[in-house]
């Protein structure tokens, strides 16, 4: 039976988890933010699970998050994500974070081929896990939060560890778990290049010492969550050795388009950006 989710909502409870997470050799990890409901948007949850525990930060009670910045930039500690993009992108608008040793379960589903890639499709299928939809566009700056939206909260996270296995152990049997760590290492590049927006106040593209922090324009900031990934070089030659053409030397578009074809030969027709 899975363990109740933790809210964590005062400096030293948030203090004690970090400690206990920093311990683990992996951490999932997810934000809630509330775009369908407030003009000027920033992330309201945050929310952690590791193999032990699971846990929900309230970052509108605790006004310093730096140990959970400190978490993410971690070489030490995995971080799971399921489609890490905006999430890592509001990450640094709100609070400059930056993550390292990143694991993306979207990218690595992807990766294998499969056709449907969405959390609540891989759950069900490789943890036998049916996630409940109805708090999907919630609004999460309300306060208090009811049981069942903290308890939908907690499963964006809870389960990640498990499908970070079985994901794994399928690219590792296809020989592509190296294509999914070097796109997993490319998502360390990502920042927020949009306007800014309400964030955490106005120091969020400051440090906690209060210095600026230059955010370098990686990426267009887009409004939905659900993105592609980017075709990697190492990717694009494995993909072409499969289908017996030399893609060394392509353009991106090239290797996007490989990566495309091997999603249309395992029945994943939705294309790679």
């Amino acid at each position: 039976m899975t363990a109740p989710a933790r809210y964590v909502d005062t400096p030293p409870a948030l203090a004690e988890l970090i400690a206990a997470v920093r311990r683990e050799s992996r951490v999932a990890v997810d934000t809630e933010a509330a775009s369908f409901h407030r003009y000027h948007d920033r992330i309201f949850l945050v929310q952690l699970a590791s193999p032990s525990l699971t846990a929900i930060i309230d970052p509108l009670a605790i006004a310093d998050l730096s140990p959970v910045g400190g978490l993410l930039d971690d070489p030490k500690v995995e971080k799971i994500f399921h489609d890490a993009d905006y999430d890592l992108r509001i990450l640094d608008r709100d609070y400059a974070f930056r993550a390292r040793r990143l694991f993306d379960t979207r990218i690595a589903a992807q990766l294998a081929g499969e056709p449907a890639v969405g959390l609540a499709a891989l759950l069900e299928k490789y943890v036998g896990v049916k996630l409940a939809k109805e708090h999907q566009k919630a609004d999460w700056s309300r306060r208090p939060l009811p049981p069942a939206m903290l308890a939908y909260a907690a499963a964006d996270t809870q389960h990640l560890p498990a499908l970070r296995e079985a994901l794994r152990a399928r690219l590792a049997a296809l020989g592509r778990l190296p294509w999914a760590e070097e796109e997993c290492t490319r998502l360390e590049e990502l920042r927020w290049t949009g306007p800014p927006e309400g964030g955490a106040g106005a120091d969020a593209n400051k440090t906690a010492a209060g210095s600026v922090v230059a955010v370098p324009q990686i990426r267009s900031a887009r409004p939905m969550k659900s993105l592609p990934f980017r075709a990697s070089r190492h990717a694009a030659v494995a993909i072409a050795k499969t289908f017996g053409t030399s893609m060394r030397s392509q353009s991106p578009r090239n290797r996007r388009s490989a990566v495309n074809a091997l999603a249309t030969a395992s029945g994943a027709n939705r294309p790679v950006e």
